[in-house]
């Protein structure tokens, strides 16, 4: 495992991996240990847009971060002015970058990609994570109890449906044009978190081997 890294973090040099999936399909699960394990970065653009609801004084983008709260994705225009910034830090530019859900609308990931390129940064890969919908629930039921303190979007039945829906219709046809350019990379989620790094690192190791 540890040879597989180290020619991963090779290939990626100082470039990104995006990782995407269904509501409780693991992004933070795998991107915060994939980011220790390369020396990367982890970015979660759900997390820049509740700290924007806290530190923003522009009324679109703290309006923004409450309807994500709601399960509602954040705008383009609102996720460009957020977002796209960011990810083109020169700070940012000596290390790699995990991101996590970066861009879940359909002509993002071309905000993305630029942006990371003005940043110093080239996509490598997308990591897809897949679980179906009935594991998402099977996932929900299992953390109940753990929501309270938690995500204000986890909490309701009615709000995870809600990102479901979203995901099918928005953020899908994302994921399809990550696949027409040859950079996502389609991982099973749906067992241990152990089983799904593993064979995230499988499936980097291989691209890496191209």
């Amino acid at each position: 495992m540890e040879d597989k890294i180290s020619a991963i973090k090779q290939w990626l040099g100082n470039d990104a991996i995006n990782i995407f999936g269904i509501q409780f399909s693991g992004k933070d699960t795998l991107g915060v240990p994939l980011a220790e394990k390369l020396g990367a970065k982890f970015i979660s653009s759900g997390d820049l847009v509740r700290s924007a609801m806290k530190s923003s004084d522009d009324q679109r983008i703290r309006q923004a971060a409450i309807d994500s709260q709601q399960g509602i994705l954040t705008p383009t225009d609102e996720f460009r002015q957020l977002i796209a910034p960011h990810l083109s830090d020169k700070q940012l530019s000596n290390q790699p970058l995990v991101l996590g859900s970066v861009g879940r609308w359909i002509g993002e990931e071309e905000v993305v990609m630029e942006a990371l390129e003005r940043g110093g940064h080239r996509l490598k890969a997308v990591i897809v994570l897949n679980i179906s919908e009935d594991e998402v629930w099977r996932r929900w039921e299992q953390v109940k109890d753990e929501r309270n303190g938690g995500r204000a979007d986890d909490i309701s039945k009615e709000r995870v449906q809600r990102r479901l829906d979203e995901y099918a219709e928005k953020t899908v046809p994302v994921i399809q044009k990550y696949h027409q350019l040859g950079l996502a990379l389609d991982v099973d989620a749906g067992g241990t978190i152990k089983h799904t790094f593993d064979s995230a690192i499988d499936q980097l190791y291989r691209l890496a081997g191209r």
